[in-house]
């Protein structure tokens, strides 16, 4: 464009070695007249990066070949957190060019374009999914983003020092720019199927996308259903009544009023009783006192977890609250009938613990999944905390007693059991022939079923005592643990243990091998312990993304959910390290307190590094980061890229 206004064609032409494919512009910076350069992607899988520099137009700067054939190009600007329009040419020089590449194989590719040279140097990969990715420019935060379309959409943005390649929980969009008007000053405009949307990006920095579906009482437990995906949960409500005890109170205090009321006020007083019994006043209305200590009420639950749909409920009577639940299938039955056991407590008193009885509830689940029948119901000395399928029979935690059960006509039949774990089992796990029982504070117990002897063993168990919340089974030989103190802790048995151990029933073989300190006469490793700060409440091995690794994903009280990933070599594990050791000198935490010393505030840390130190890596003074890249013998750009690629390869 000339001065007057005019396009005008320059004479000078090039011909490309193959058929261009996509193109890309980055927008003009502030103070400048043009773009420098123009990337073109090609068929024969490369990218050229080409000048548009009057003196020397058209002429190629530099090239990256490709995996595969590009399906389209983007050049942002980022890095940029300045939002004064004053500062934006100061800001325009600590930012940097990035050419975004989205490949035919689903891939993003983000690389570094020089802004003098034209040349293409660190460049980062990630999967977004099964279709060709399709990039668009738009603004958020009042700085350039990235909209990457495959088949589901990911917004690639920069805030406070670190790149964010996040995915949008909404439906398969086929194209989009940006929109601005004044009820949406930073939106989208965007096709899918025939339908052309504007959308507004909330909850910018959210990981998770959630959604809430409100409950009668606190929910405790649930399982999934294979067949369905259909959750069955309990609910339990400490210090409270149930839905029949409401109405019993409701016309004993209407009853309580007639009484009160002198001859001048029975009418009036009549028919306030009536307005109280006929209206249905929810629990925060209702005026009655609260239940007090050992008030119980549960409830049981059928839901579709998508959409909240209830399909059916199970209400418990007063005092009776269910503690835990399992899906079983048992031997002898049909190999399709799964049958839901549910662990109940009666007149249970949490301080001292006291309980008069218990019960396991034994239902057979229709296919659908969406109606219960009560089979039978299994009376049980003290409280049942935790059930667990084994080999077609049920294992089951009754107070301090490990129990196998067999499916009867009438009610559970006892096989046999267990009568040396100390205090209270609150988890089994089951993997195989092992079986892993967790006590309430003498962390984990490792049994053996022999089935000739028809006994359960104990060969081998932890050191430690560990107030156990929640367990999870890694392994063969490996559970992982965590406490109501906050640790986390994973405890392995040493290659030479042997579960193939004799039960000695005279008790001769007892008084002369007791085992390490009276315990069983194998012990279990502590391969690695990380203090959390806040009480685990679950913990899961799972994959966060499609074709990811597996981590060992925590949940906490207060609502925090953390990963723990595996290091799958030396080198890495060396690096994060030495990361970690700096970080602690250089970035002190803002109380003052010593890092190690709180990573180790019950156990000492071992071999669990801290990322979310490491991860402040980049928010750190750029003095700082060089100096310690240069311990490292690396530079900046390469610690970050590390940091992202061991986020990336596990989680979004």
């Amino acid at each position: 464009m000339d001065p007057t206004g005019q396009l005008h064609e320059y004479k000078d032409r090039k011909r490309m070695n193959s058929d261009v494919v996509c193109m890309a512009l980055a927008n003009v910076a502030p103070g400048e007249q043009r773009s420098w350069f123009l990337a073109v992607g090609l068929a024969d899988n490369t990218v050229r990066i080409i000048s548009l520099d009057p003196t020397d137009c058209l002429s190629p700067r530099s090239m990256q070949a490709l995996p595969v054939c590009p399906e389209s190009l983007c050049i942002v600007e980022m890095g940029c957190t300045e939002r004064n329009p004053e500062d934006a040419a100061a800001a325009s020089t600590t930012s940097t060019l990035y050419l975004n590449i989205g490949l035919q194989n689903g891939a993003l590719l983000r690389t570094v374009l020089d802004p003098v040279s034209g040349d293409l140097t660190d460049t980062r990969t990630r999967y977004l999914g099964s279709r060709p990715v399709k990039l668009f420019r738009i603004r958020m935060q009042d700085s350039e983003a990235v909209l990457a379309m495959s088949s589901r959409s990911w917004l690639s943005y920069y805030y406070q020092s670190r790149f964010y390649l996040t995915p949008l929980s909404y439906e398969s969009l086929e194209y989009a720019s940006g929109f601005s008007s004044e009820q949406c000053p930073e939106g989208i405009v965007a096709i899918s199927t025939n339908t052309l949307r504007i959308l507004a990006l909330e909850k910018l920095g959210a990981v998770f996308n959630q959604i809430s579906f409100p409950l009668e009482y606190t929910p405790r437990k649930f399982v999934i259903h294979p067949e369905t995906s259909n959750i069955i949960m309990l609910e339990t409500e400490h210090n409270a009544y149930t839905e029949d005890t409401k109405k019993q109170r409701r016309l004993q205090m209407a009853e309580e009023m007639r009484e009160a009321a002198g001859e001048e006020e029975q009418e009036l007083a009549k028919e306030m009783a009536e307005a109280f019994l006929n209206e249905d006043l929810p629990e925060n209305i209702f005026s009655a006192p609260k239940a007090g200590h050992g008030m119980w009420a549960s409830t049981m639950r059928i839901m579709d977890p998508v959409q909240g749909t209830t399909f059916k409920m199970k209400r418990f009577e007063q005092n009776e609250a269910a503690m835990c639940i399992s899906l079983v299938k048992f031997n002898g039955q049909p190999e399709h009938q799964w049958f839901l056991i549910v662990g109940v407590a009666k007149d249970l008193q949490l301080n001292p613990r006291l309980c008069i009885s218990g019960y396991i509830d034994t239902y057979k689940v229709e296919m659908s999944c969406r109606e219960l029948e009560l089979i039978h119901r299994t009376p049980v000395e003290e409280v049942p905390y935790a059930v667990c399928s084994y080999n077609g029979r049920l294992l089951a935690g009754v107070g301090r007693l490990l129990r196998l059960y067999d499916y009867g006509k009438k009610k559970l039949l006892r096989k046999c059991e267990n009568k040396h774990i100390p205090n209270l089992i609150v988890n089994i796990q089951a993997m195989g022939r092992r079986i892993f029982v967790a006590d309430v504070q003498e962390s984990i117990y490792m049994v053996r079923y022999k089935k000739h002897e028809n006994q359960l063993i104990i060969f081998a168990d932890d050191t430690h005592p560990r107030w156990i919340t929640c367990t999870s089974v890694l392994d063969y030989d490996t559970v992982a643990t965590a406490d109501k103190f906050g640790n986390i802790g994973i405890v392995r048995l040493p290659p030479n243990t042997t579960d193939d151990v004799d039960e000695d029933p005279t008790g001769n073989k007892s008084l002369w091998d007791r085992g390490l300190l009276n315990g069983a006469s194998q012990k279990a490793d502590t391969i690695a312990t990380f203090h959390v700060g806040e009480t685990v409440t679950w913990l899961q091995k799972a994959t966060l993304i499609p074709g990811g690794w597996e981590s060992l994903i925590y949940t906490t009280v207060s609502g925090s959910v953390g990963v723990l990933v595996p290091f799958t070599s030396h080198e890495d594990h060396d690096f994060f390290q030495h990361l970690e050791m700096h970080m602690r000198s250089e970035n002190s935490p803002l109380c003052g307190r010593d890092h190690l010393s709180f990573r180790s505030y019950y156990y000492p840390v071992k071999n669990v590094i801290d990322g979310d130190l490491c991860e402040q890596y980049n928010s750190l003074e750029p003095s700082k980061q060089k100096s310690i890249a240069i311990d490292l013998e690396r530079t900046p750009a390469e610690v970050s890229k590390k940091l992202e690629d061991i986020r990336t390869r596990y989680a979004f």
